[in-house]
């Protein structure tokens, strides 16, 4: 372009005017050829000051849109000031934000990186989390758990970060638990956005959808604003039938989602924008937030909208879920106390129509992420949606099962149902074994769709084990078979009991993290025991080799013992001691009292004096 190399001054102008677009490049041109370095420098001024000033309007009014939630709308303008040239940790983090919460993870993945690889020092732990949830949307897992690693190195006690180090091999038991399912995809999905199915008595599915193209364009997504809409479904499906909307005052020009109905069909509640009577209701912060409503089915059609008394204007409360009982409600919220983005609650519906006091469904099942689209099952299974728990990306389906009163432990019920992207409101029918459930996965119609399925599998509810092995002489090595080998709990108690076969195999299942004792037994001889602890691995085998150890059982005849004879020596017994401060039986103390306990079964008029003590020595500081 030059014929030499340009003066600094020329080479600066010449950058700033690429920079500020065309009228500013020429503008600058023309005053080269005729004035003086000083007119440069002013010009130089005016030019940067001019972008300056440009850029902070742009960004003042993304970070409006970011504000309120238009997030598309924010995201263009940060995406030409970036393309400007222009960097900073806030834009990076908007940019990325802005993608992510509209479920665009590609191109999150982008700008997490940008922002994690320019300025590490100023991130907060969160994006780490959310960078971590775009890399597994492309499914790149191996570089999700190492942010996951970091994540954890840094906030330790988050929740999160916990269900991630307890369970790094995540991705094998969502393969263990997957293909149960056989899934469809339905007539009824449009090229918008259709989910949040539910059962309604009728033999029909209403869900949510934002077909509706003359409605008004929701900001968050550029999408028209949802309605609820009725499909007729045969066996799994639904039919060929176009869906149509609740009648009633039920939908209204602003979002109305998520239903459930009560067992005689007659009363629904159902997630909406809050507007009530005809007024659109704002937080604090200016924000239309979601509140739960009901609605009565009545001269067929749904009237009698309420607003649920214990909503607000100032946090969400979404998503209702009805016990099989219909006494209770639950939903997805924000409320005060919530221990991430959204928790799962329950509440009691009172017999007089009134409401009891929100309950949080406790710290097995919420996380610092999203807990969200809660189903009850008629079982009364808990079925919900989580980025908190670990899975393969997005929002996956979880059930929880309830172990101890409000404890529960919490599986992800696999592919094909859980994928890379948002798979939500689950529901499933535990009978016929058929449900439905939407997912923004590829392959869709729309932005979101709802697909069907037929479980054809149990899924995996609990954390077992194997334990096998088999038994050899001590002294020989020859295999033992028909050996009695009992499995047993630390009380001593039989669980279950069974012959080693003619290769003197064993085996057992059972529980995960859990301590048992093996007992080999044959008539004439002390039993053996051996103690063995599960491991925390679904499906994980456990070899225990038993080398059993022929000791003669000790004879109750006058000739083998009389009265005050120490059965030490005879049953070959170790001395058995304590931990400071407790009675509790030690573990290793477990094989010798057992063989005591043989004895005295198969000699039912023997007679043993046992004795213990204690002493006085301990340590100076001891109280």
């Amino acid at each position: 372009m030059f014929s030499k190399p340009p003066s600094k001054t020329s080479y600066l102008l010449t950058n700033i005017g690429f920079i500020l677009k065309n009228h500013c490049y020429q503008f600058i041109f023309s005053v080269e050829k005729h004035h003086k370095t000083y007119i440069w420098f002013y010009l130089v001024l005016y030019c940067i000051a001019s972008y300056g000033q440009n850029k902070t309007k742009q960004l003042t009014k993304a970070d409006q849109y970011f504000e309120a939630l238009a997030y598309i709308n924010a995201r263009d303008i940060y995406l030409d000031v970036a393309q400007q040239g222009y960097a900073s940790a806030d834009l990076y983090r908007k940019l990325a934000d802005s993608y992510y919460f509209t479920g665009n993870t590609e191109d999150s993945v982008i700008w997490y990186e940008k922002l994690t690889a320019n300025y590490p020092e100023s991130i907060d732990p969160e994006y780490l989390f959310r960078y971590a949830q775009s890399l597994k949307s492309v499914e790149k897992y191996t570089a999700a758990d190492a942010i996951m690693e970091k994540f954890n190195a840094i906030t330790g006690n988050d929740k999160r970060a916990q269900s991630y180090a307890s369970k790094r091999d995540y991705l094998d038991f969502i393969e263990l638990q997957s293909g149960k399912y056989d899934i469809f995809s339905l007539y009824i999905n449009s090229e918008y956005s259709d989910y949040a199915p539910s059962f309604k008595h009728t033999g029909e599915i209403v869900f949510a959808s934002s077909r509706n193209k003359k409605g008004k364009i929701h900001e968050w997504n550029r999408m028209p604003f949802l309605d609820l809409f009725s499909s007729p479904i045969q066996g799994n499906k639904t039919t060929d039938q176009t869906p149509v909307k609740l009648k009633g005052k039920i939908n209204t020009k602003f979002h109305e989602s998520s239903t459930c109905f009560t067992k005689d069909g007659k009363t629904v509640y159902f997630t909406r924008n809050n507007f009530t009577n005809n007024t659109l209701g704002k937080s604090k912060k200016g924000v239309v937030l979601l509140k739960l409503y009901k609605a009565t089915f009545i001269d067929d059609k749904w009237s009698s909208i309420e607003e649920l008394p214990f909503n607000s204007d100032n946090y969400s409360i979404s998503h209702p879920a009805l016990s099989p009982d219909n006494k209770k409600l639950y939903f997805a919220s924000d409320m005060p106390g919530t221990r991430g983005k959204s928790d799962l609650f329950v509440i009691d519906i009172l017999p007089d129509g009134k409401y009891g006091k929100p309950q949080n469904l406790g710290d097995s099942i919420n996380t610092e992420g999203r807990e969200t689209f809660p189903y009850i099952s008629d079982n009364g299974q808990l079925y919900f949606a989580s980025d908190g728990h670990v899975g393969l990306g997005g929002l996956d389906v979880f059930i929880a099962v309830e172990n101890t009163p409000n404890s529960y432990d919490i599986f992800n019920i696999g592919k094909p149902i859980n994928s890379p992207k948002d798979d939500f409101t689950f529901i499933v029918d535990e009978t016929s074994k058929t449900g439905y459930f939407a997912s923004n996965r590829k392959g869709g119609k729309g932005n979101d769709d709802i697909y069907s399925f037929i479980q054809t599998e149990e899924l995996i509810t609990e954390c077992k084990e194997y334990v096998n092995g088999h038994v050899v002489d001590d002294k020989t090595g020859e295999v033992m078979a028909d050996v009695d080998v009992s499995l047993m709990d630390m009380d001593g108690n039989t669980i279950h009991s069974l012959k080693s076969d003619s290769n003197g195999n064993y085996n057992f299942e059972v529980d995960c993290n859990t301590q048992y004792i093996i007992r080999t037994s044959i008539d004439g001889y002390n039993p053996n025991d051996t103690i063995v602890r599960s491991k925390t691995s679904f499906e994980t085998t456990n070899t225990i080799p038993i080398n059993f150890k022929k000791e003669k059982l000790l004879s109750t005849t006058e000739e083998a013992v009389t009265i005050g004879d120490n059965i030490v020596a005879p049953l070959q017994l170790n001395t058995i001691f304590f931990d400071l401060d407790t009675e509790q039986i030690r573990p290793d103390a477990i094989a010798d009292l057992q063989k005591v306990i043989a004895v005295m079964r198969q000699n039912p008029n023997l007679n043993i004096e046992v004795r213990s003590h204690t002493d006085s020595r301990s340590s100076y500081w001891y109280i």
